[in-house]
């Protein structure tokens, strides 16, 4: 455990590493690639090396050098793994894998934590099975582990449910290029987190792949195209930023991520502008976006389309003035925790007023006072409530090494905050 300790900043800068969702995207894509590709900046954490680590076990050559990843596209064409993949309580993973499984030369088994095997994946399974693909949850209970008998996809038209998660649909959208006869997509219910949606199709497109749409309600993408193979930049993550964003409201200091901009796929910059409707002072300037804190007032907010963001969010609702209404976010209950029910319980244990409604939560700002906070092995939870120290002493975050599932050096750079 580490216990955080109130300071008073002075302007700061920070840089945070790679996006986790952009970097499991792009492993894949090149991959799936039709040559030797060059990943730069990409994230090494739990999450991603899971990701890098199925990858290989599917015949793919992948080498890290620094922050470079190299590797070897096989066009497609993978081998069956010779044992069941682990991807522990990597959700990305088993979701953006389940599809990729499908292409792979035999059968196929993917398998996570304890938690990961309550987690739902029955939406994709089906609609798998429409394109032909047998695809079961081995404990029939519509959760990991999986068994996927791959080969050469068909293809054709399928119906799928994203209510629970977008990446249901990105998982198959990344396999389109692959199939005999392409994909053709009918959301017929959601999708949630829309811009990753969008950011999976700009994966795509950026690699040469060809992805036609109705808004998110129909996803078209034409059989035997390739991945481009090449070179490809990682940029930075964004849900990572928001979370010295949220330190600088709670403590009213000014805080830039550097190398971060507004010109980005990624839902969660919209943070930043979250945090300016409750009175902090939000500039783009040409090298990061800046947050300064001021006198923090209660909002409702639809998250939707940020769900990542939305731990923060509960935060820094507790030291605002007025009732917060966090609305739209029912999938969190299916995260690395119950995401709900794990923030509410933890600042109820600071003191604040919070509770669950039936897709959100509610938090009446005060006087948040120091407490043990549990983190349920969810990183999310755990820098997010690391950032109510910077202003509440007595806050000590358990298992404080879950942060190594997306921001493994998280705890250095947070030190740099002064």
């Amino acid at each position: 455990m580490i216990e955080i300790r109130p300071r008073r900043l002075t302007d700061c800068r920070v840089s945070v590493p790679g996006s986790k969702s952009y970097t499991h995207r792009i492993l894949i894509a090149v991959s799936l690639s039709d040559g030797p590709c060059v990943v730069e900046n990409g994230l090494q954490s739990e999450d991603t090396l899971l990701t890098m680590a199925a990858l290989k076990q599917m015949g793919v050559a992948i080498d890290i050098v620094g922050n470079r990843f190299n590797v070897i596209g096989k066009n497609g064409i993978l081998k069956a793994p010779d044992k069941p993949v682990y991807l522990g309580n990597s959700g990305t993973s088993m979701r953006l894998l389940a599809g990729v499984a499908a292409l792979c030369d035999g059968v196929c088994v993917l398998t996570g934590s304890e938690r990961m095997k309550e987690r739902p994946i029955q939406d994709l399974l089906d609609a798998l099975s429409n394109l032909g693909v047998d695809a079961r949850s081995l404990e029939n209970n519509g959760c990991p582990p999986i068994e996927i008998f791959g080969g050469s996809v068909k293809g054709g038209k399928t119906g799928l449910r994203c209510k629970i998660s977008s990446q249901f649909l990105s998982s198959l959208l990344l396999i389109g290029p692959c199939t005999k006869e392409g994909i053709d997509i009918q959301v017929t219910e959601g999708p949630v987190s829309r811009p990753y949606i969008d950011l999976t199709v700009e994966v795509m497109q950026r690699s040469g792949v060809k992805v036609d749409r109705e808004a998110y309600s129909r996803f078209y993408v034409g059989g035997g195209q390739s991945y481009r193979a090449g070179t490809y930049f990682v940029e930075p993550d964004y849900s990572q930023a928001g979370y010295f964003w949220g330190a600088a409201a709670i403590t009213g200091s000014k805080i830039k991520v550097l190398n971060t901009s507004s010109n980005t796929r990624q839902g969660d910059v919209r943070f930043a502008e979250v945090l300016g409707k409750m009175g902090c002072i939000v500039k783009e300037e040409p090298d990061g976006i800046s947050v300064k804190g001021d006198d923090l007032t209660a909002i409702e907010a639809d998250m939707a389309d940020m769900p990542d963001m939305v731990p923060t969010l509960a935060v820094v609702a507790a030291f605002a003035n007025g009732t917060t209404h966090i609305k739209n976010v029912a999938h969190l209950k299916a995260k690395e925790s119950d995401r709900l029910g794990s923030v509410v319980n933890e600042l109820v244990k600071m003191g604040v007023d919070a509770a669950c409604t039936d897709s959100g939560m509610t938090i009446k700002g005060g006087n948040p006072k120091g407490a043990e906070i549990s983190t349920y092995n969810d990183h999310r939870i755990a820098m997010s409530f690391s950032i109510a120290g910077l202003k509440v002493p007595g806050i000590i975050i358990k298992d404080e090494q879950c942060v190594n599932k997306s921001f493994p050096n998280y705890w250095e750079v947070f030190a740099q905050l002064k």
